[in-house]
């Protein structure tokens, strides 16, 4: 299996694919931390990926380093958490997030993981590669 944090933690922005109704939707999106096959993301409640993602928790992220040696793609559904512990973790690492939310109860800061059930990587010398988790 690919140490698929360890790209993640070189290469945090990267695009996050949603179901919006039959159409797909992409947005750049950043990611905060991981644990084990879950990694954590958050939104605010009041925009539209947030519906989406009640509506269809299916989703991908991908991120990529510049030379594309691995691009990466996490394919799995959203699962919101409402852990407060969770929310002051992504405050304290991303001072940007906490510029906009401020506190970890605020009402609208909703923080989610992709349950990863599948890793796709790909490079130009290795070609692709699928893991099933």
């Amino acid at each position: 299996m690919i140490n698929f944090t360890e790209i993640l933690k070189s290469n945090p922005n990267g695009v996050f694919a949603t179901q919006d109704g039959n159409k797909v939707k992409t947005r750049v999106f950043q990611y905060l931390f991981a644990d084990g096959n879950k990694v954590y993301f958050c939104t605010n409640s009041e925009k539209s990926v947030y519906k989406q993602l009640k509506a269809n928790p299916n989703v991908s992220f991908c991120t990529y380093p510049q030379d594309f040696a691995p691009v990466l793609s996490l394919n799995g559904k959203v699962i919101f958490v409402e852990d407060i512990e969770l929310k002051k973790r992504a405050l304290d690492e991303n001072p940007p997030i906490k510029g906009i939310y401020q506190t970890p109860d605020n009402p609208i800061f909703k923080i989610f993981y992709i349950d990863i059930e599948e890793v796709e990587t790909f490079s130009f010398t290795e070609g692709p590669k699928t893991y099933t988790i």
